[in-house]
């Protein structure tokens, strides 16, 4: 069944304090950072608001001000703020202090400090037209390591033909990273009794009982890091629309 009409609410999570971004960071939060022109939150919010998204909550905490001031001036989707200044609260505490009024329902979640260039598709899209809630405790966005541009690790999952996500565990490598992007039930992040908690926890959970899924990537994933990331990821997105556009001449390398 595809469930794509129900998922309406999303959150960004931008309550991180970004400190190997500094300098950069001293005076402005790093979701406020730009990359080609557009701040990493607009591009998470443009890609909720492209994706059907109507409402999107947003944690604050380092610079809280300043992305408030920011988020005012958009027109979609409507921006619901959650303070975290007195307290961060990791990945799952904010979004459960976020969606703790909330009825049980479908809910897109990206990080605020990478993001993605869609391929021949929207990434949303696919996400929201694969999730079954049935069988899916959450849905993870994941890149191949060759589509990433700032990573360097060992790489996160493995996936099975039926699209069931392992963790990389004692393996050397693994050929999957994930890519900042869940599709869940707000009933799963409420069910966890503590206040602060991280969602990897959740990941976890949800391997144990064969309820954690992957979607892959179509297009590149960014992770923007430190100052010098920037550059790269742009140089990356310039290289990237090169080769979508009509009647390139420029080969895949």
């Amino acid at each position: 069944m595809n469930h794509t009409q129900n998922i309406i609410t999303g959150m960004v999570l931008a309550a991180g304090l970004g400190t190997r971004m500094r300098p950069i960071t001293d005076t402005i939060p790093k979701p406020l950072v730009s990359v080609a022109g557009k701040t990493l939150l607009d591009r998470a919010l443009d890609a909720l608001a492209e994706g059907g998204v109507e409402r999107a909550f947003v944690n604050v905490h380092y610079l809280a001000d300043k992305i408030e001031t920011h988020v005012s001036n958009r027109d979609a989707p409507t921006i619901v703020i959650s303070d975290e200044t007195s307290e961060l609260l990791d990945s799952g505490g904010g979004v459960k202090k976020a969606v703790a009024g909330e009825p049980d329902a479908p809910l897109i979640i990206l990080n605020g400090d990478s993001f993605w260039v869609d391929g021949d598709s929207s990434n949303i899209q696919r996400m929201k037209s694969l999730w079954d809630p049935d069988a899916m405790d959450m849905l993870l966005l994941i890149a191949a390591k060759h589509q990433a541009i700032g990573y360097d690790g060992a790489g996160d999952f493995f996936i099975s033909d039926d699209q069931l996500l392992t963790r990389r565990n004692d393996a050397d490598t693994a050929p999957y990273i994930y890519a900042g992007a869940i599709i869940t039930n707000t009933r799963n992040i409420k069910s966890v009794s503590d206040a602060k908690f991280s969602l990897n926890r959740l990941f976890d959970t949800a391997i144990q009982q064969n309820r954690l899924y992957g979607c892959c990537l179509d297009g590149l994933w960014l992770h923007v890091g430190t100052p010098a990331s920037i550059e790269e990821a742009e140089l990356a997105i310039d290289r990237h629309a090169a080769h979508k556009a009509p009647n390139s001449n420029i080969k895949d390398a």
